[in-house]
């Protein structure tokens, strides 16, 4: 009897633990670059779907200047 007790506790324990782990949503966003001459947009290349370590390193990222020109990631 306790042999099954402590089966179905530890089966228990078992399926909310797996459950827990498959339940971890992915830290994705779309992003583009757009450009910006004397602050006003200019121009955007194609959006693009990033996640995680990816996502971090892009929206690190510094703005590129060129004269009167910012190019800058945009994520949403």
């Amino acid at each position: 009897m306790k042999k099954r007790l402590l089966f179905a506790a530890a089966f228990v324990l078992f399926v909310f633990i797996a459950g827990s782990f498959g339940s971890c949503k992915k830290d994705c966003k779309t992003c583009k670059q757009v450009t910006y001459v004397d602050g006003v947009w200019d121009r955007e290349g194609g959006s693009q779907e990033y996640c995680g370590a990816s996502l971090t390193a892009i929206e690190a990222e510094d703005d590129f200047i060129s004269g009167n020109e910012r190019t800058t990631w945009e994520c949403h």
